[in-house]
């Protein structure tokens, strides 16, 4: 008997089993085609074969545009990077690296500030406004129902996922997004002051204003990528503007004198907090390269 194929979208991967969504939105319990040999992700577009009772065999992968390997998800679009107003503070730290790695993947990134019923006086929103101009930041409060509308327009048509410290909201973010999504929450904790990450598995879910989000466990531990010393510099955007005024053509902004980069720190062009979390990477990939 000759099966009919269609294209899908792999929602979920759990047990065992593949939850793939159709152009309709009908979702299939698919097992795996002895045949494919390539390990399946969360977000992986496939060819499967849908037979009754809702289940189907998935046939083939078809291919990636991209692929994160912590989380273990495919085809991302848009990284939505969650820090808090306050419980806990915002890691800049994190937030810059986190930054960096959605460019190096060639993702879009986008920074929520979330809970931003904690700080009226908004001191730290005035901090992040400082962030370049190709990161807007949207501030956002489930518990209030505050900038989820704007939240829900940058996710539509997207392939989306949650990254950032424990604590921030994403999980309450994902259940305002998608009623049914029911990824569980937990408080902060008061001994350490983070919250403790309850998400198992990386899952998309549908947000009411169109397209699909994910939480993503294990986001937090942001090892460095394998590149040279001289490539750092192009995944910060807003270094472009001043990458002219260095004297040397692959200034690596860092112990070179008549640097323009330095230059837009210090007349407060460049937040001096995201050119030493640059620095702080920089250094990473140079102890790296002396290591081999």
């Amino acid at each position: 008997m000759t099966l009919t194929q269609e294209q899908g979208l792999v929602l979920k991967n759990y047990g065992g089993f593949y939850y793939v969504q159709d152009p309709q939105n009908n979702i299939y319990e698919c097992k795996l085609r002895g045949k494919v040999k390539e390990k399946i992700l969360t977000g992986d577009r496939v060819i499967f074969s849908p037979l009754d009772n809702g289940r189907g065999i998935l046939e083939k992968m078809l291919p990636r545009d991209n692929q994160l390997n912590r989380p273990w998800i495919a085809n991302v679009t848009k990284v939505l990077i969650v820090m808090a107003f306050n419980k806990p503070k915002p890691d800049l730290v994190l937030l810059d690296r986190l930054l960096f790695l959605a460019e190096f993947n060639r993702i879009t990134p986008q920074i929520i500030l979330n809970k931003c019923d904690l700080d009226p006086d908004k001191q730290i929103a005035t901090i992040l406004q400082y962030y370049p101009v190709e990161y807007k930041v949207i501030q956002t409060s489930a518990k209030r129902n505050i900038g989820m509308d704007s939240l829900a327009e940058v996710i539509a048509g997207e392939i989306a996922v949650l990254a950032g410290p424990s604590g921030t909201g994403k999980s309450s973010l994902l259940n305002y997004l998608d009623k049914e999504a029911k990824a569980r929450t937990q408080e902060v904790s008061n001994k350490i002051g983070r919250g403790k990450h309850t998400t198992r598995h990386s899952e998309l879910f549908p947000s009411f204003g169109g397209g699909l989000i994910a939480d993503t466990p294990g986001f937090n531990v942001m090892d460095m990528p394998s590149l040279k010393r001289e490539e750092l510099r192009h995944y910060f955007p807003d270094f472009e503007a001043y990458n002219h005024i260095c004297k040397y053509d692959n200034c690596l902004h860092y112990k070179e004198k008549e640097c323009g980069i330095k230059n837009a720190v210090e007349d407060q062009g460049i937040l001096s907090s995201r050119y030493h979390n640059y620095i702080d990477m920089l250094e990473e990939i140079i102890t790296k390269e002396r290591s081999y």
